[in-house]
């Protein structure tokens, strides 16, 4: 069964419009040619990747916090993973800076030292995007996808989300994150939340993306396809959850399938 139109723009008329007027110009010749490999490898499949201007956003909100560790759960081909790493502080053997589009930019506002994205299928070599300083660690439950020809900068690690953040909760050694963008299971958010405000230092930035989910959130369910009302629900549990966490500031970001920035207070 074909996806729904992704995202918030229903009007493939000013989808195209924003696309060409602002998001492809600058995309990155890297992230341009994974974007075009994905579409070509999977087809219809690639709609899941995160779009061009949500990337230029992260891409631009990463440069402004300037963070120097950051994590990412659910990868896919590595789109947000690769704008991530691109916005990263660069070393004189860094490529050069015009980088990015929504992840590349939340990444170069953060200035991470330390990423972990979890879930990765395709990509391209970072380590020359990376400064001495920054770290990103990757984390999907399977690596058929995940095509990095250098894995310097970057720490991959193979497992569910969730139980690679408990490890990680267990382990008195494990510094804190700038930065962590959540794209994996739906059904898991609530529980990524948890583990995350305790991974993720005060001051810090969670993203969930998908927030919208096809914008199903705002249908009724008789109006919702069948296979999309349980991640439906999942999410607008979700919503409610983070509207109401006393430890966090939110702000929904109507771009792409839409972005749930939450800031940790405490």
């Amino acid at each position: 069964m074909a996806l729904p139109p992704k995202g918030v723009l229903q009007s493939e008329a000013l989808k195209k419009y924003i696309y060409e007027t602002s998001a492809y110009p600058g995309e990155h010749e890297h992230l341009k040619g994974l974007r075009e490999a994905t579409e070509k490898k999977y087809g219809t499949l690639s709609e899941i990747a995160i779009p061009v201007d949500e990337g230029r956003f992260l891409s631009m909100l990463m440069r402004i916090m300037n963070p120097k560790r950051t994590l990412e759960i659910g990868v896919f081909t590595g789109y947000s993973l690769l704008s991530t790493a691109l916005a990263l502080p660069k070393s004189e053997f860094a490529i050069s800076a015009d980088q990015g589009r929504f992840l590349s930019m939340l990444m170069k506002i953060m200035n991470p030292k330390r990423t972990l994205e979890l879930g990765a299928t395709l990509s391209f070599p970072l380590h020359s995007a990376l400064h001495s300083e920054s770290q990103i660690t990757a984390i999907d439950i399977d690596r058929e996808a995940y095509e990095f020809d250098y894995i310097i900068k970057i720490k991959f690690i193979q497992g569910d989300g969730i139980s690679v953040l408990n490890e990680m909760l267990n382990n008195d050694t494990q510094p804190e994150f700038d930065y962590a963008f959540v794209d994996a299971d739906k059904d898991n958010y609530k529980n990524y939340h948890e583990q995350l405000m305790k991974l993720v230092k005060i001051g810090g930035i969670i993203a969930y993306d998908n927030t919208l989910w096809y914008g199903m959130v705002a249908k009724e369910e008789d109006k919702v396809p069948e296979n999309m009302r349980a991640t439906r629900i999942d999410i607008m549990e979700f919503n409610e959850l983070i509207s109401s966490d006393p430890r966090i500031e939110s702000s929904q970001v109507s771009i792409g399938d839409g972005v749930t920035l939450c800031r940790r207070l405490r």
